[in-house]
């Protein structure tokens, strides 16, 4: 058994360690982990009323948790409210949606494998986002909004 020094084994990001960008129609982002190697991303997104994210599908299974708020797919018949956990297989395409009658923030945490690939309307894909890339546009898109370069993202 290998024994890890605690200072090495724990590492923390507290709320206010990483700005919230704004990214584009009513969509907020937070990177708080990107593990390159194991392909793992972790990101916090604040969703506004209305906002829709292009149809995608991902690679790897991908894990969500509502911290508030409430949104769905298109594709399924089920809402996801606060408190309420999802597990996405690799491969399953849809595209998620916060309804306009919402009357607050929606904000989710989710753990992604892989990569998401975000589909034209024919189904062929459009655009590849991966957790460096998506790292790399936080990063430009906070100094961009008057932010320091964001240094408190988990790497590995």
């Amino acid at each position: 058994m290998t024994i890890v020094d605690a200072d090495e084994a724990v590492r923390h990001a507290a709320e206010d360690d990483l700005p919230w960008v704004h990214a584009t129609g009513g969509i907020w982002l937070k990177v708080l982990r990107v593990d390159s190697a194991n392909g793992i991303w972790v990101v916090r997104n604040r969703f506004e009323p209305g906002a829709r994210l292009q149809t995608h599908r991902h690679t790897g299974p991908v894990d969500g948790f509502t911290i508030s708020g409430r949104w769905h797919y298109l594709e399924y018949d089920f809402f996801n409210t606060c408190g309420s956990y999802i597990r996405e297989p690799a491969g399953s395409v849809h595209t998620l949606d916060v309804p306009e009658d919402n009357e607050e923030i929606t904000d989710v945490l989710f753990v992604m494998e892989g990569v998401n690939l975000n589909l034209a309307a024919d189904g062929s894909v459009e655009s590849v986002t991966d957790g460096a890339g998506t790292l790399a546009a936080y990063e430009a898109m906070a100094v961009a909004q008057g932010f320091d370069r964001p240094t408190g993202v988990l790497l590995g």
